[in-house]
């Protein structure tokens, strides 16, 4: 890993900037330092925020000043981050793919060159890494998308696409927590709630975790809606290796 610089970034934050570059390594390594940052629980830090390649630390200049908590993360930074050592969280997302919940899904299939089937199987395949999360609360941006199944995004995107739907955007794939505009080619939809601001932790994922996604059938998609609408379903994870 190439060297780790500190820098400031305004008066109430410091930016951590690592290997320039969208990778798994240094995907891990940000994640290992968060973890780092948290276990030498320094009073004043607000918040950490992990992008592609840097992690964003808010804190309080009322309660630490900027040059001890340089300080302090420079020291971090230099320390062993063991990211072989980092646990692999897997969480399993069901998703009904194509009817109503995916208008694109033929589309996507046609431009791929897979029948609906294989794309359905593919895209479901593996375990995609959240780099991060931004755009809307709980939107992770995921790496890893077969390269066949890269799609433009629609000309004129659509007003509205509803909450849980699943999308392929260009060569990333996820999943819209809240109802909002977008131009994503939307395959499917998940009943799972990636936001709710209901819960005391009202995002579902992190940044260094691994989404995999779950075919289901329309049964089984109503089924999961009717307990998340109870809090009566808890979304499944296993630890990868």
């Amino acid at each position: 890993m190439e060297k780790v610089r500190v820098v400031a970034a305004g008066d109430s934050a410091i930016l951590i900037l690592f290997k320039q570059e969208i990778s798994e390594e240094v995907n891990r390594a940000i994640s290992a330092t968060v973890q780092l940052i948290k276990m030498q629980q320094i009073e004043g830090i607000v918040d950490m925020i992990p992008a592609y390649a840097s992690l964003l630390v808010e804190y309080n200049p009322l309660v630490i000043r900027y040059e001890e908590l340089y300080k302090r993360l420079h020291s971090i930074v230099k320390m062993d981050t063991q990211v072989e050592s980092l646990e692999k969280k897997i969480w399993e997302i069901p998703v009904c793919y194509g009817g109503e919940f995916g208008p694109d899904l033929s589309f996507v299939a046609e431009n791929s060159g897979y029948s609906v089937e294989e794309v359905i199987e593919r895209h479901s395949r593996d375990a995609y890494l959240i780099y991060m999360l931004g755009f809307l609360p709980g939107f992770t941006y995921l790496g890893g998308l077969e390269e066949k199944l890269h799609t433009k995004r629609l000309d004129n995107p659509r007003l509205c696409i509803p909450a849980g739907s699943v999308g392929i955007g260009g060569s990333q794939t996820g999943v819209y927590p809240v109802d909002s505009p977008g131009g994503w080619r939307l395959i499917g939809k998940t009943p799972v709630k990636m936001y709710n601001p209901a819960k005391q932790d009202p995002i579902l994922t992190r940044a260094g975790e691994y989404i995999r996604f779950c075919p289901i059938s329309l049964e089984e998609y109503r089924e999961i809606e009717e307990a998340v609408a109870k809090d009566e379903y808890e979304v499944k994870w296993y630890k990868g290796e």
